[in-house]
């Protein structure tokens, strides 16, 4: 027997996003707190320094080829921090204590290493983006929608695609690139979804250690991931309707904003803002909150140190609209 509390049952947001689908993967309770509860985050250093990184890298394509040099990239790090102080003042707070402007130096130096990095793992000068930040969606059969901002597109003359993606941290050790793969294999999704076009290389650039990872889709890697995502949107629907969000503790919950609130840090958490179904008898649907198993390994290559964005294909001529 079900009984149901409230005028109507939840119901889950209609879309996903590679971050939110990776939230509830990673802890149900921390998708929940930021999709369900929306607590507030403080801004952290890595994060808004690879905001200004993106923001840097895009904004370099705007310039002649022949002026994309790395003089010019981190000559427009002091105009995007300040555009992004106007546009976000919370990151204002990370250098509220550094009266000085020490700390502020050495955060944006480290910036200014990150965008010379990436002059020694692609060229610039022999790029032309199809597209930069750009928004995609694509809605599934199941009425499930999949929305997100890919960094750069890259079509070959040939008309092949290129996702690409930048990331300022390290790359990861080889038994965890399929984590890492995740996001990627996501956009190529919806790509496939929207064109009808398996994008030819998912690209992931590592600044922070130099190394460049890719992975070549096929048809049936797409529609694997396409699973994932729809049994994952089911533990989340489950996990909506009944409430049941539980943690999943892991040595990331170290990092997390929301301890106060998280049962396994002695917290509590909000109040439940949301009508719930209750099962009375027998198990309660989505208890666990558990995710889908895990996808199969799929084969990756890392290619590190200077000059690794060689091998790439036939992406470094002029770029056609995205067919």
């Amino acid at each position: 027997m079900t009984v149901t509390a409230g005028a109507s049952v939840a119901t889950a947001p209609a879309s996903l996003s590679p971050s939110r689908a990776s939230d509830f993967m990673q802890c149900p309770l921390l998708y929940r707190f930021r999709v369900i509860d929306r607590l507030p985050e403080k801004p952290s250093e890595a994060a808004t320094r690879g905001t200004l990184v993106h923001a840097v890298l895009e904004r370099l394509f705007d310039a002649p080829a022949v002026e994309r040099t790395a003089p010019r990239a981190k000559s427009l790090i002091p105009g995007q921090w300040d555009r992004l102080r106007e546009t976000r003042p919370e990151v204002v707070e990370l250098f509220a204590d550094d009266p000085e402007g020490e700390r502020l130096a050495r955060w944006l130096g480290e910036a200014e290493r990150l965008v010379e990095r990436w002059f020694s793992l692609e060229d610039p000068t022999r790029l032309e983006p199809a597209e930069r930040e750009l928004f995609v969606e694509a809605e599934l059969e199941s009425g499930l929608k999949l929305r997100g901002i890919i960094d750069r597109v890259d079509v070959a003359p040939t008309g092949e695609v290129r996702i690409v993606d930048y990331k300022t941290g390290k790359a990861p050790r080889p038994e965890y690139a399929e984590g890492a793969l995740f996001q990627m294999k996501f956009y190529a999704l919806v790509v496939w979804r929207l064109k009808q076009v398996v994008p030819r290389r998912l690209q992931l650039v590592y600044l922070g250690s130099g190394d460049v990872l890719t992975y070549d889709p096929v048809l049936a890697d797409l529609e694997r991931v396409e699973r994932k995502l729809l049994a994952l949107w089911e533990a989340i629907r489950l996990a909506t309707e009944t409430g049941d969000w539980r943690p999943r503790p892991t040595k990331l919950c170290g990092w997390c904003d929301h301890q106060t609130h998280c049962p396994e840090f002695g917290g509590t958490p909000p109040p439940y803002p949301l009508p719930v179904r209750v099962v009375v008898d027998g198990e309660a649907a989505g208890g666990s909150g558990a995710g889908p198993r895990e996808a199969q390994a799929l084969p990756v290559t890392v290619v590190g140190g200077e000059g690794s964005g060689e091998g790439s294909g036939g992406f470094s001529g002029e770029s056609q609209p995205l067919p």
